[in-house]
């Protein structure tokens, strides 16, 4: 016997023609730097191949993924476009970063050395992008070692550096000092490179922020990350995400209702008494789904019936229960959006991180697996 998981009263839309409106939006700001899409984590938790379709249909020139899995599961779904893998894989995964015809990371002459020998093992000649750190001190070449790296592979007869790029710390905060010393050492290294004849085609610096607020960061390539999937990088740059429309919607239906009355309280630990008798909610998903557990200690609310109702008490494993006060009108199967809009109200990812202390990028990569996915 055959089960649709797709049943289950909790589930995410993705709709894909507004990636296709977001990547369009931001390459139509940016132009002429062409727009590689950054997939990974599973599209930011959207679905990687469907947001890979979505974005190189609106004109995506590239994808940048995380990992060699990443990668290789967009090639085996039939994905032909370029893919960039984001940091120096390990030397054993060098040959699935060739056979499946993936852009490697390079930020040692080591890792270089790994891309090399697998180039020769399957005879194809391999570009690279060559990563620099300017400052954010997590992965990439120092300065004073890209010319090194970058002569090493002018020197093996089946490499190229197709790419030169680096990585802001600070783009969201765009009058940030960090940001004009990193482009000031990234610009030193690529003069550095011309002056000893090696000039790679492709120069990209700019994330999502960068691209949008800082014009003279976008080079020739940008990487967009979270602007494809209609969110913001940081406060910092909310103005210049104007038009920008949030991809996903996170939805369930009411599984129960009951009264309870004043003074008592609902959930683990029973921390918040209700102040008068009222309709409690039980909705089918929880942390295990991505719903941060102290949401409802935060204020986090829901949309039933066309109204924000708030969320009672502590947020369980697999459900939550929402506070519907004297309504009488919630029942068992209404609709909840937890996040998306709903009668004129919308509740967005980027409130509920402001709410938990987080960030967007955490809220929507957290929604589980086991959240089934519509494609609108």
């Amino acid at each position: 016997m055959s089960i649709d998981f797709s049943q289950r009263w909790a589930w995410a839309e993705v709709h894909t023609g507004i990636i296709q409106h977001n990547i369009a939006v931001i390459a139509e700001r940016i132009a002429p730097t062409d727009v590689w899409a950054v997939v990974k984590a599973n599209g930011y938790g959207h679905g990687a191949v469907q947001v890979a379709e979505a974005a190189l249909t609106a004109g995506a020139g590239g994808l940048c993924v995380a990992i060699v899995d990443e990668g290789v599961a967009l090639r085996r779904a039939g994905i032909q476009a370029p893919i960039l893998v984001l940091s120096e894989q390990p030397a054993e995964l060098a040959p699935l970063l060739v056979g499946y015809a993936l852009t490697p990371t390079v930020a040692t002459t080591l890792g270089a050395a790994a891309v090399a020998t697998a180039a020769q093992d399957a005879g194809r000649e391999v570009g690279i992008h060559l990563k620099v750190d300017t400052g954010m001190h997590r992965m990439g070449a120092q300065p004073a070692e890209v010319l090194g790296i970058a002569q090493f592979v002018s020197s093996h007869p089946l490499l190229s550096t197709e790419g030169l790029y680096t990585h802001f710390a600070v783009a969201d905060e765009p009058a940030h000092e960090a940001n004009a010393r990193q482009l000031g050492q990234f610009t030193g290294v690529i003069d550095n490179l011309a002056e000893r004849g090696i000039t790679p085609p492709v120069i990209h610096a700019a994330n999502s922020a960068a691209a949008l607020a800082n014009p003279a960061a976008r080079f020739n390539m940008a990487r967009i990350g979270i602007a494809t999937y209609g969110l913001l990088p940081g406060n910092g740059v909310a103005h210049e995400c104007r038009g920008l429309i949030p991809a996903m919607s996170l939805k369930a239906r009411v599984s129960a209702v009951r009264w309870v009355e004043a003074g008592q309280a609902v959930s683990y630990g029973l921390r918040t008494p209700l102040t008068s008798q009222s309709l409690v909610a039980t909705v089918p998903l929880g942390y295990a789904d991505g719903v941060p557990r102290r949401l409802g200690h935060e204020g986090g609310h829901v949309l039933i019936n066309g109204a924000p109702r708030r969320i009672a008490g502590t947020v369980t494993m697999d459900q939550l229960m929402v506070d519907c006060g004297p309504d009488s009108s919630v029942s068992v199967g209404d609709e909840v959006v937890l996040i998306g809009t709903q009668g004129g109200h919308t509740v967005t990812a980027d409130d509920w991180a402001d709410l938990t202390g987080t960030i967007g990028y955490e809220i929507v990569c957290g929604v589980s697996p086991r959240i089934h996915r519509r494609y609108l």
